[in-house]
């Protein structure tokens, strides 16, 4: 039988002006990433968080690191605990930060030290509309989105709203890099389709690393 996933050899596609996608890069590295995932979410579980606006969104949601990203009725922000639980975030583990290392290294963004990674799941129909991520302090740091289990439709856009957009289908393993340029650049993703995949069951996962640091 034809193995699909026989060659593992990673590779860059550039998708705009300080933004690349790094084919595969996670790939080898997946099942401890998955491993370490599900021991975080053990202490911090997902959950659907309601927008400011009182919108209930489709993905579940989770964090670890020194802060995370949640919502209240005033806005955005990142808090040092988990409103959920009332405790700290789970520690971020070692896996993540040398993936996050190796990943803005290979995008052309060394020194990158993310205090938060978001931990997104995606089941089938749940989305994420187009917007910016720009509640973190210092824009000169770049964002690495890990993507997990099954496919996914990713659009990139421009700095307006109404820039237009290509659509990128991202895969297990693969991760995306931005920043410079590109930092403030629009970007979702659309709904999952139903699938299996043999890492995740019918799920996606992805791990967004930031830094909410006010400098360098």
């Amino acid at each position: 039988m034809l193995d699909l996933f026989a060659d593992e050899t990673p590779w860059q596609e550039p998708l705009a002006e300080g933004a690349v996608i790094l084919r595969r890069f996670a790939r080898a590295s997946a099942a401890a990433l998955i491993k370490q995932m599900d021991e975080v979410v053990q202490l911090s579980p997902f959950r659907q968080l309601v927008t400011p606006g009182g919108y209930t969104m489709s993905v579940a949601m989770s964090n670890c690191g020194a802060r995370g990203w949640t919502t209240n009725p005033q806005g955005y922000q990142y808090s040092a605990k988990d409103p959920l639980t009332g405790k700290p975030w789970p520690a971020m583990p070692q896996i993540f930060r040398e993936l996050s290392d190796a990943a803005s290294v290979a995008a052309g963004y060394p020194g990158f030290a993310p205090d938060a990674c978001l931990i997104n799941r995606y089941v089938p129909g749940a989305k994420l509309s187009l917007h910016q991520d720009k509640d973190e302090p210092n824009l000169r740091q770049p964002i690495v989105s890990v993507s997990l289990g099954l496919p996914a439709v990713f659009q990139f856009g421009g700095l307006k709203r109404s820039d237009p957009l290509v659509r990128i289908m991202l895969e297990h393993g693969d991760v995306v890099v931005w920043g410079g340029p590109s930092r403030l650049c629009y970007h979702g993703i659309l709904p999952l389709k139903p699938g299996y995949h043999p890492a995740t069951g019918e799920a996606r996962y992805n791990l967004t690393f930031r830094s909410t640091r006010k400098s360098d």
